[in-house]
């Protein structure tokens, strides 16, 4: 199975198609979070993506490019993106957030709100095969 780094257009459109594999049907977000990221020491391109979450629709958007009109901005680094999003390590993303290596420009309380919501049976499946592409 081929492997690109995390964030990379390659990786993209892989864990694109990982997803569209299990289509709809999972358990529904129930808290709608927009929110914007800039990532940095990328070590591709420029060295930043800017990208964003989005959860308005019941499902878990994430892609490249600023919204518009955001709940929340979150500013972090590449290897605390990457623990947190494919690694699956909250407690990294905890760390770095207390230490302040991320950064949260908005409504925080929307973002803790996530941690709520119920848990979509093909999650684990689809986050072991997201981490299997990813150098």
């Amino acid at each position: 199975m081929a492997q690109y780094p995390f964030l990379s257009d390659e990786w993209l459109e892989a864990a694109r198609a990982i997803r569209a594999e299990y289509g709809e049907g999972g358990v529904p977000i129930a808290h709608s979070l927009r929110m914007n990221l800039v990532i940095s020491d990328v070590p591709f391109g420029d060295g930043t993506v800017h990208a964003h979450a989005d959860t308005s629709s019941g499902e878990l958007v994430l892609d490249t490019d600023h919204l518009e009109t955001v709940d929340l901005t979150v500013t972090l680094e590449y290897a605390i993106a990457k623990a947190i999003l494919v690694e699956g390590n909250p407690q990294a993303g905890m760390q770095a957030f207390m230490t302040g290596k991320i950064k949260v420009e908005g409504d925080i309380s929307k973002l803790m709100a996530l941690q709520a919501g119920g848990i979509d049976p093909a999650a684990g499946e689809v986050a072991a095969r997201i981490q299997a592409i990813t150098e």
